[in-house]
């Protein structure tokens, strides 16, 4: 998430009372999790084990909560709670505003896209043209649809992230101000969920088409003429290339990358990144043919067994 103009370290100290460490006027450009970092943003740490990761990152500015050696070119905001003044520059920069209307007047919608009633617009969205939003659609601020994007009824666009932090009180939730991107000739079927990203965008490639009752969770990428049947559930950060088919039930681990044309079969469980052009099937999910070798193996073992104590 970039900020709307460039900020200085001290400015962003002082929206959120932290301690610069470095250069007052070293300027911050935006804020994102570390997997989609560029320079200029923060990133925020609060845990010794990723202490090395954050100041690796290509990020310049540090929200940690620990003084330390910081390496050259960046710089650190000291903090108490990092992931607290996190959620803090969220709200600050993109906190939520409330609806008044159904359809925002600070939405853009394109020629020739038909909106039915009891579809929802959230304030800054953007929707190309000769798209169809069928009734009870919620697509919610700052989400981006390309020209001829399809979405069924009941579907929601931009709900915020599954992202806690466990306190001694309770959850702590990470407040979420990414967007959805849907591209081009996208078709999303009827009570389908896609959650913003963190801080960055959960994508949906041109030509990708989406069955009913498919959640895809909070920064993922989906690219290009991907098939999704129903019922299957995506977690966050997760990469799915181009051209790949998941059939129905497939369940799919955050944080890892689908192949290119690689297709997983219905109630796979995907644990691990799986290599692209290649077929899958089972829990965890592996080369469709061993899979299958391995059930045929399993069916022959009460024989097996049966034969050992016959032969006592």
């Amino acid at each position: 998430m970039k900020f709307p103009q460039a900020h200085t370290l001290q400015q962003i100290a002082t929206i959120i009372d932290a301690t610069p460490i470095g250069d007052a006027n070293f300027p911050v450009l935006g804020m994102n999790e570390i997997h989609v970092v560029t320079p200029g943003d923060i990133v925020f740490v609060d845990h010794p084990k990723y202490y090395s990761k954050a100041l690796g990152s290509a990020a310049t500015i540090i929200l940690i909560n620990k003084e330390v050696d910081c390496p050259e070119g960046k710089t650190l905001l000291l903090s108490d709670d990092p992931f607290r003044d996190f959620n803090k520059l969220t709200e600050y920069f993109k906190g939520f505003v409330s609806a008044s209307k159904t359809i925002a007047d600070t939405a853009v919608i394109g020629e020739g896209t038909v909106i039915q009633p009891t579809a929802f617009v959230g304030n800054h969205v953007t929707i190309g043209k000769n798209c169809l939003i069928h009734s009870n659609v919620s697509i919610y601020d700052h989400t981006v649809i390309g020209d001829h994007v399809t979405i069924h009824a009941g579907t929601v666009l931009g709900a915020d992230a599954f992202y806690y932090k466990k306190r001694p009180e309770g959850f702590d939730k990470l407040k979420s101000g990414g967007r959805v991107v849907v591209k081009d000739h996208v078709d999303i079927g009827a009570a389908c969920t896609i959650d913003k990203g963190v801080t960055g965008d959960t994508t949906i490639g041109e030509g990708t088409k989406i069955d009913n009752q498919v959640h895809i969770g909070h920064d993922t990428v989906i690219g290009k003429k991907v098939l999704i049947a129903s019922q299957t559930g995506i977690a966050g950060c997760v990469i799915v290339e181009d051209e790949v088919t998941l059939w129905g039930q497939v369940g799919i681990t955050s944080g890892i990358t689908i192949g290119e044309k690689a297709v997983v079969s219905a109630q796979s469980g995907v644990s691990k990144s799986l290599e692209g052009k290649k077929s899958y099937f089972g829990t965890p999910a592996g080369d469709f043919r061993e899979k299958y070798k391995e059930i045929a193996n399993l069916r022959m073992v009460p024989e097996l067994i049966e034969q050992l104590k016959n032969k006592k």
